[in-house]
């Protein structure tokens, strides 16, 4: 009999009820979620008798997503989650078993047996912190087998949390701090897993809501939704509605809640100069029947048919019916059309019916819209101007379009303390050497200006004094830069098989990114032609990587 996918299992996601961050959206161990090539290593690594050799690699990208100047580094819980638990079962050592070469020895596999992560040790930078190309999310280290076999699920973990943050947190810069952003793409996502990574990365790259009730109840991720068109369509005709009565809000007599729209709409039509033959009845109805079920929450969904002939009019005759009750609209939302044209007159609309019927609220109901919204078009609406308060996101969130994959990567630099490097006549994928701190250097204005990697034996830069440094792929000269403050990037997360320190929730990364964003020059964070941000070397570590060079040619 065929086993359920692993999503429906629960060894993708969280318990109910657990935070994101307490248990990274795993259970159980996932060690044979990799390449079968870190099998092979791992093997050829035992034979030589080099399994417990001390090892470090490096987790980064090369280039910033998006054409962009920074990323947001995510994922942290989660492979924190994957360490905890990682070890093999009886029948993953059976697998294994069949297929390996026939000449694997059974020794390897009764090591495997062993083989956890006790031993490993994880420096990260804190998740949702701004991150920059070549410069290390993750510094690994412990036995070179057990950290080799890490590599392909780290690095799933990784990219594709940190690849939808990143993309959520230019949605955010760019519909800026005010209007509210809902993910919604969980139908777009690619498969279960992706769209549970999806809402909750986008979550802490700057979103408030999200459609996906699952990711709500397993994150605490706030959900919203209201209808779809199918729901307008099904309708014909008030008679359709049941029941009819509403109690008002502060009790009394239930009031006939289908007449009382009728009325409305006559009034409305007649300022809106609307013919009443031409409002849709069907849409009337539909709307009728989910106001008296949703009295507090009721959202119109206003252009499944015309917008400002049936779905305004139609909408503003319901709210206005639910005042009379002592309810208040939620809203209305748009999925077509000139959605920043289509906004103005709206509230116009909204506007002219507070006025009219003294209804002082009316004017400020929120306008939420939808349509295939992506970077571009977000910006477009901001040039144009709009009256929009809420907009969905789906596909151009959770599948990257613009950028399938972050590209990350994960590197030895290190093995028994001396550095390994890897040389290509592609400067970009050359490796740095060595087991490294990295320091965030700040400037006057208070921005970080540089990210400086030096050997782990190296002295600290200091606050107000020089530093002399090697600019990654830019310059054969060295520069000097007197930083203001000196903040060391990366924390141990990881020590003796147990996360050593405690993890922000949810709630609190999305605040970090917001924040670490916040300190970021605007000019780094400009979403078209950003500056680069300086990513450099010591003098001392720039010695060691030509040194390195020159020797392996």
């Amino acid at each position: 009999r065929r086993r359920p996918a692993a999503w429906a299992r629960g060894a993708v996601m969280g318990p109910p009820g657990a935070s994101a961050a307490s248990s990274g959206g795993l259970q159980g161990s996932l060690a044979l979620l990799t390449d079968l090539y870190q099998f092979t290593m791992a093997y050829g690594y035992w034979r030589a008798g080099r399994q417990g050799e001390a090892a470090a690699f490096e987790l980064f990208f090369r280039r910033c997503p998006f054409q962009g100047g920074f990323a947001l580094a995510a994922g942290l819980a989660d492979c924190l989650a994957f360490l905890r638990a990682f070890r093999f079962s009886r029948e993953d050592i059976e697998y294994l078993e069949s297929v390996l070469p026939v000449t694997t020895e059974k020794a390897f596999f009764d090591y495997l047996r062993t083989v956890d992560a006790s031993e490993v040790s994880i420096s990260s930078v804190p998740e949702g912190s701004v991150v920059f190309s070549r410069v290390p999310i993750f510094q690994v280290k412990g036995p070179l087998l057990v950290v080799q076999l890490l590599e392909t699920t780290l690095l799933c973990l990784v990219n594709y949390a940190s690849l939808v943050a990143t993309n959520a947190a230019r949605f955010r810069l760019t519909a800026g701090p005010d209007k509210k952003l809902m993910e919604m793409g969980l139908r777009r996502a690619q498969g279960p897993d992706g769209g549970l990574s999806a809402s909750k990365y986008s979550y802490v790259g700057g979103f408030d809501f999200t459609s996906n009730v699952l990711a709500g109840k397993l994150y605490g991720i706030p959900v919203r939704g209201t209808v779809a068109h199918s729901y307008v369509s099904s309708f014909t005709s008030l008679a359709e509605v049941n029941p009819r009565t509403l109690q008002p809000l502060c009790g009394g007599e239930p009031a006939d809640f289908p007449s009382l729209v009728e009325a409305w709409l006559s009034k409305v039509c007649q300022l809106l100069r609307v013919p009443l033959e031409r409002v849709n009845r069907g849409e009337q109805a539909a709307f009728v029947s989910y106001a008296m079920t949703f009295p507090h929450n009721f959202q119109g969904l206003v252009d499944t048919y015309c917008v400002m002939r049936s779905g305004i009019p139609n909408f503003c005759a319901v709210a206005l019916a639910l005042n009379e009750l002592g309810y208040r609209a939620m809203g209305v939302r748009l999925d077509s059309g000139d959605l920043a044209r289509q906004s103005v007159e709206i509230r116009q609309v909204f506007r002219t019916c507070a006025t009219h019927f003294q209804v002082p609220w009316f004017e400020r109901i929120p306008i939420a819209v939808s349509n295939d919204v992506s970077e571009w078009s977000l910006e477009e609406l901001a040039q144009e101007g709009n009256e929009i308060d809420m907009i969905g996101v789906g596909t151009h969130l959770v599948t990257c379009p613009l950028q399938p994959s972050l590209g990350c990567v994960y590197k030895l630099v290190s093995v028994h303390g001396c550095p390994r490097l890897k040389v290509t006549e592609d400067e970009e994928k050359t490796t740095i050497p060595g087991s490294k701190v990295v320091y965030r250097l700040w400037d006057a204005v208070g921005f970080p200006c540089m990210d400086l990697m030096a050997l782990e034996e190296e002295p600290p830069p200091r606050a107000g004094e020089e530093v002399e440094f090697w600019l990654l792929g830019r310059t054969k000269e060295a520069g000097k830069l007197t930083p203001t403050a000196v903040e060391i990037l990366h924390r141990l997360y990881f020590k003796d098989g147990q996360v050593c320190q405690a993890l922000p929730s949810l709630e609190e990364i999305k605040k970090h990114a917001q924040d670490s964003l916040s300190k970021l020059s605007p000019a780094h964070k400009r979403l078209q032609d950003p500056e680069d941000y300086q990513v450099a070397v010591t003098q001392e570590l720039h010695m060691l990587l030509t040194a390195l060079q020159r020797d392996s040619w």
